[in-house]
């Protein structure tokens, strides 16, 4: 059990419907993120029903959750932890249609003392997802329940529109909560609090005194068993629109009025509302050699597996300031960094030669794994005679504190918000219809695809794209390892 753990877990018992409860998501994550939350006191009182395409009764449906954490969980599993979330635990196949679901739901609730509340993942492909949310319409379970979707909503802007109006004809906007496993993480909750809880960063977070941001994620990850839904969409709607795009909002947002979730998702959607249409010139999309001949790839296909793009925000704060994003697969590592290039000093009144300036401007790097990392990069005096400058970094990574065993994984944090109704880290309709509107000029007249190597950085064009600055990956300076010491 974690300390206090249940006064930051929802009030009322939880019934847990998860649509595509065999699929790989729910295996890799959803199951032993549940399984945490159960055991660690979180949620106090959940019924878990699973519902997928497979014929599986319930037993066939805890076999397949005991592999699942055997295999996934990152904690160990206790055998008394594991009977009774066990028990939380039953199965109703899709072929059973609405009535066996409601029953399901009922059975659940009556266990838990008739005063729960419903939650639904719909954990499928989007094909799939409205006829889902229609079937949760048929078996009556819409009131006092919330759903979670998942990405990608959309794949433009018409198909967005016409998706939230479906949605809409069945949930509430305030029922809805569209999932982003980027903004669960740690390290994107950690800059609002670098940004708004201190006095010496919030002053100078704006065009007067930064440079240029870059968002950087590429991944040394193929396609494994996505090739064929990633070559519908591409890494531009995977990755842009529902990933770094919502990374960006929290970066460049001005303050809420209260650090809730109306506040802060309005202060996102105005971010949203400044950005400028993208222009394809400032767009490099790349495909890594080799691609057209994976299973189930056009062999003359045109489906970017890498993009870097330079968008702008349009408003007093960040006019002037280009935002530059970047990830693919197959890349030479993989990454996720937020680094913000602060601007250099007007006139420098260092001798030639002193190295100042030589390894590019000071840089404020966030990094957005689970165990966040934020590193400050400065210039400093060399020791001995003369004056010769070094760039110098102070890190802090959450392994130094006591604290690391108290991160929550990504999704184990969305789910939890969402059964307290917390907004905070879930995108909105005109949120993501917005962006979509931005992409519409680069949607439809996209660059041609450059050729880059697996594990490399991209195509050469990239350099071009955000010259006479650099990429900050790979990075001048490697994070430090908390596990050693100096000698």
């Amino acid at each position: 059990m974690v300390k206090n753990a249940s006064r930051m877990g929802p009030k009322h018992p939880q019934v847990l419907i998860l649509v595509g409860a065999t699929g790989d998501l729910s295996r890799r994550k959803l199951l032993p993120g549940l399984f945490h939350l159960c055991s660690s006191g979180f949620i106090t009182g959940c019924r878990i029903i699973g519902m997928a395409l497979e014929d599986l009764d319930t037993d066939g449906f805890r076999k397949l959750a005991r592999e699942a954490l055997e295999k996934f969980s990152s904690r160990a599993v206790k055998e008394a932890d594991w009977k009774a979330f066990a028990d939380t635990l039953s199965y109703v196949p899709l072929s059973a249609g609405a009535p066996a679901l409601k029953a399901a739901v009922e059975v659940a609730e009556k266990s838990l003392g008739g005063d729960s509340r419903r939650i639904h993942y719909l954990s499928v492909p989007p094909a799939a997802a409205l006829a889902a949310v229609r079937l949760l319409g048929e078996a009556g379970l819409v009131a006092n329940s919330r759903i979670i979707m998942e990405k990608p909503f959309g794949t433009d802007l018409a198909s967005a529109v016409s998706l939230n109006a479906q949605l809409h004809q069945v949930f509430a906007e305030e029922q809805i909560f569209r999932i982003d496993h980027f903004l669960g993480k740690e390290a994107a909750q950690n800059i609002l609090a670098f940004r708004f809880g201190n006095g010496l960063f919030e002053p100078i977070w704006n065009r007067n005194f930064i440079d240029h941001v870059q968002i950087d994620v590429p991944e040394t990850l193929d396609l494994g068993k996505r090739a064929g839904f990633y070559e519908s969409v591409g890494a531009y709607r995977d990755m842009v629109v529902t990933h770094l795009f919502q990374i960006l909002g929290f970066m460049a947002m001005e303050a809420p009025t209260a650090l809730e979730p109306k506040p802060i998702s309005e202060e996102k959607n105005k971010v949203f509302r400044s950005m400028l249409p993208l222009d394809p010139r400032d767009v490099v999309r790349g495909q890594f050699a080799g691609y057209r001949s994976e299973e189930g790839i056009d062999p003359e296909s045109d489906t970017e597996t890498f993009i870097a793009l330079k968008c702008a925000i349009d408003n007093w704060r960040w006019a002037g300031v280009p935002f530059f994003l970047r990830t693919g697969k197959r890349m030479a590592e993989g990454q996720r960094i937020i680094s913000i290039a602060f601007r250099e000093p007007p006139k420098s009144m260092f001798p030639a030669g002193s190295g100042v300036g030589a390894q590019g401007p000071d840089h404020l790097t966030f990094d957005l794994a689970d165990a966040s990392k934020v590193s400050l990069s400065f210039y400093g005096k060399r020791p001995g005679p003369g004056m010769r400058l070094d760039k110098l970094s102070m890190q802090f990574a959450m392994h130094e504190t006591g604290w690391i065993g108290d991160v929550l994984e990504a999704y184990e944090r969305l789910i939890l918000d969402a059964m307290r109704g917390d907004h905070t880290l879930f995108t909105t309709a005109e949120g993501i219809e917005r962006l979509w509107e931005v992409s519409t000029p680069l949607l439809e007249n996209p660059p041609p695809v450059s050729l880059y190597q697996p594990g490399s950085w991209g195509p050469k064009a990239i350099h071009q794209l955000i010259a006479p600055h650099a990429w900050r990956l790979p990075f001048e300076r490697a994070w430090r390892d908390p596990n050693k010491t100096s000698g």
